[in-house]
């Protein structure tokens, strides 16, 4: 097996072991990324100065044996809307195509702490608006499973870069299903944890009652290594969650005998594709055979996760993206006649339709004599699905659902229908207004492109989720498989 085929933990397994060195890893995976990424596109920006740098300091961590963690030494990319001092962070956006944070996301602080490397920011949905990777203003990125197809949004790029073996892990962040649905087409795990779990503090914003950061990596233990580094109170994110943090790993081993798995019948009816239903029920019928119980049940107000999230966001978004007028920084148009001409050039030319359009929608959700009628209305509703997960989680320990209702869409094929676009959320959607954490992990394929299967977790009960995880994913080898990067 290939250096850039192995996992976190089989990685620092060899480190550990004398079998390998930091700058042998480092070396393989840059070689991986300039094999393939001239075909996959996964990143936006390739940092090897910083990543050498870095590559040297865990080098002698290691030789010294001080501060060692289970990531030091190991690459992790990092989505293009978080802060990374000193490397441009665009949104993969024309309007922050030049800003340079002065700071690192709280997230990238914890994991150079930890001596990570960096190898570069990924590519992304403008201002993470989308479902595919296809509204970024630089590239479209590619499936690695077949490279005529999209891998998903708006972390297509971490996703992407994961599955064709440019990096072990990556960072992701998820609003309306940005890290799970692009694993799901990707065939990797990718995790959304609980609302508050993992800081925000340096993540561009997009709809902040709904956005959190979280992990992509190759198995479902990576993914709870990476969440140990990730999660924690920071007081420079007032929606961080001050409460203990668990060992994610420390569930993981565990059984499934006894634990309790409901099936929202309204996520596995009319709209799911019989391929994605079937390998799901075949997922859930695994783990029923491995001693846990099974039941269906309804959350009622699912129907209107769709409108209501559409309101939400884009209201949410209206508001964090007023602040890219070209006075500041970011994009500023030239020759301009006065200030009004500045700003609605400004606008109009820096940011994509897409994101154009969600600005629009969420300006109009909350001018007056409509915030009532629709965003008041929206939040009001929103409560109420959050009331079923409530409600749910009382009679059982996990949820399972398919990630999204079809596997990967040819690129080109969705990006002029948004309805259809934002149609393949429809899974992932009512995870974030809901507040809970949930997994996709590879469970089958369908006309030769990966299926994921979504767990979802109670409130900042992610152990749970991830042992039930870990004990699907030991009994199959979804997870083991390779993208061919096929044409």
């Amino acid at each position: 097996m290939n250096i850039y085929d192995m996992t976190l933990h089989q990685l620092w397994k060899m480190l550990r072991e004398g079998e390998t060195t930091v700058q042998e890893i480092y070396g393989s995976f840059a070689g991986r990324i300039e094999e393939v990424e001239g075909r996959v596109g996964a990143f936006v920006n390739l940092t090897p100065d910083l990543a050498e740098r870095q590559v040297l300091k865990a080098a002698d961590r290691w030789s010294e044996g001080r501060g060692i963690t289970p990531l030091t030494g190991l690459p992790v990319a990092v989505k293009d809307n978080m802060s990374l001092v000193g490397v441009p962070v665009t949104c993969s956006s024309r309007m922050l195509e030049n800003y340079i944070p002065p700071y690192n996301a709280t997230v990238v602080e914890r994991l150079a702490e930890d001596g990570a490397i960096f190898p570069g920011k990924t590519n992304m949905d403008e201002f993470a608006m989308g479902s595919s990777t296809e509204n970024s203003a630089f590239k479209v990125t590619r499936n690695p499973w077949h490279l005529d197809y999209v891998p998903g949004g708006s972390s297509g790029g971490s996703a992407a870069a994961v599955a064709a073996g440019e990096v072990p892990a990556a960072l992701g962040s998820d609003t309306g299903g940005s890290i799970r649905q692009p694993s799901s087409f990707c065939g990797v795990v990718g995790m959304k944890p609980t609302y508050g779990r993992v800081s925000r503090y340096g993540l561009v914003a997009f709809a902040s009652s709904l956005d959190q950061i979280g992990p992509i990596t190759r198995d479902v233990r990576d993914c709870a290594i990476m969440m140990n580094a990730l999660s924690g109170h920071d007081a420079c994110d007032s929606t961080s969650a001050d409460i203990p943090v668990p060992d994610h790993t420390a569930g993981l081993g565990r059984d499934v005998r006894g634990l309790r798995i409901g099936l929202p019948k309204e996520l596995f009816g009319e709209g799911i594709d019989a391929g994605v239903r079937q390998a799901v029920r075949a997922a859930v019928d695994l783990l029923v055979g491995m001693g846990a119980e099974c039941m269906e049940l309804s959350l009622p107000h699912l129907e209107y996760s769709l409108p209501v999230y559409y309101i939400i966001a884009t209201a949410e978004a209206s508001s964090n993206l007023a602040r890219y007028d070209g006075v500041q920084y970011g994009y500023r148009a030239d020759d301009v006649k006065d200030i009004i001409d500045m700003y609605s050039r400004t606008r109009s030319e820096g940011f994509g339709t897409e994101v154009k359009r969600r600005i629009i929608l969420g300006t109009y959700a909350l001018s007056s004599g409509y915030y009532d009628a629709f965003y008041l209305k929206a939040q009001k509703v929103r409560t109420l699905i959050k009331s079923d997960f409530d409600k749910a989680f009382t009679q059982v320990d996990l949820l399972i659902t398919p990630v999204s209702p079809t596997t990967a869409f040819k690129v080109g094929e969705e990006v002029g229908d948004p309805v259809q676009m934002y149609l393949s959320d429809i899974c992932t959607i009512p995870i974030n207004l809901a507040g809970v954490p949930a997994i996709s992990m590879p469970c089958g394929f369908d006309n030769g492109l990966p299926v994921g299967m979504q767990i979802i977790g109670k409130p900042f009960d992610e152990t749970t989720m991830l042992r039930a995880a870990y004990a699907y994913e030991q009994s199959t080898d979804w997870h083991k498989r390779r993208a061919a990067l096929a044409e």
